[in-house]
């Protein structure tokens, strides 16, 4: 009986001693709130280095996240970097109050959607949600030329590029018939002669471009932005 109960002793101190030396587990922030850090450092960059008004603003995905040469690529022109990896169009129009409308911008160039179709939602949902993004700028800013980076076909999600077609002929026919808005078609930037993706073209994860593909991408964007060398 004695030993029963100092077992029973032991096992419940070192079930305590377990418990307290145990980390109490961290919850990742979910929704909208991923994103606060990303959008807060550009809020105390803003601070420091106030961008101009009626600058010409960049937001969406990784593709305008990671491109770290926009202000020499497009020399002249007053050009700000607002992209945050991973986000989707929602994401952009959520924050369109803290990354977009401080600077009063003339144009808003988007380049999203590859990752809201990666994610699941369709082409239909997609395209409605870009048709609110550009509700919600336009509640500020009526007279922005919105400009739509088209999307291209990458080799790790080389299946969903007829989705990714679609959402681009979409966003185009919209375009077409809507005042203030523009599309740059990128998807052949990506692709042979024979319709096969361009791995050359990809860094190692083959989802997001290397020097030479964003070569190929500034020589498409740089028509649509005034004033840049």
């Amino acid at each position: 009986m004695k030993i029963s109960r100092v077992t029973f002793i032991v096992v419940a101190i070192a079930s305590c001693v377990t418990f307290a030396a145990e980390k109490p587990a961290t919850t990742k922030p979910s929704g909208f709130a991923r994103w606060e850090k990303e959008i807060s450092a550009f809020e105390s960059k803003d601070q420091t280095s106030p961008p101009p008004k009626g600058c010409y603003v960049f937001t969406g995905s990784s593709t305008i996240a990671r491109w770290k040469t926009l202000a020499q690529d497009f020399e002249g022109a007053p050009v700000v970097n607002r992209g945050f990896g991973g986000s989707q169009i929602v994401d952009a129009t959520h924050f369109a109050d803290r990354i977009i409308f401080p600077y009063e911008p003339k144009m808003v160039f988007l380049r999203s959607g590859g990752n809201d179709i990666h994610a699941g939602k369709s082409v239909e949902r997609v395209f409605q949600d870009y048709k609110d993004f550009v509700a919600k700028v336009r509640t500020k800013l009526p007279d922005a030329t919105i400009v739509f980076i088209g999307l291209n076909p990458a080799p790790v999600r080389w299946d969903e590029r007829d989705a990714n077609k679609k959402l681009n002929d979409l966003v185009a026919a919209y375009s077409k018939e809507t005042p203030g808005l523009k599309f740059i078609d990128c998807y052949d930037i990506s692709l042979t002669s024979e319709g096969q993706v361009r791995e050359e073209l990809f860094v190692q994860d083959r989802l997001h471009f290397n020097q030479d593909g964003y070569k190929l991408l500034i020589e498409r964007v740089k028509p649509f932005v005034p004033a840049s060398k």
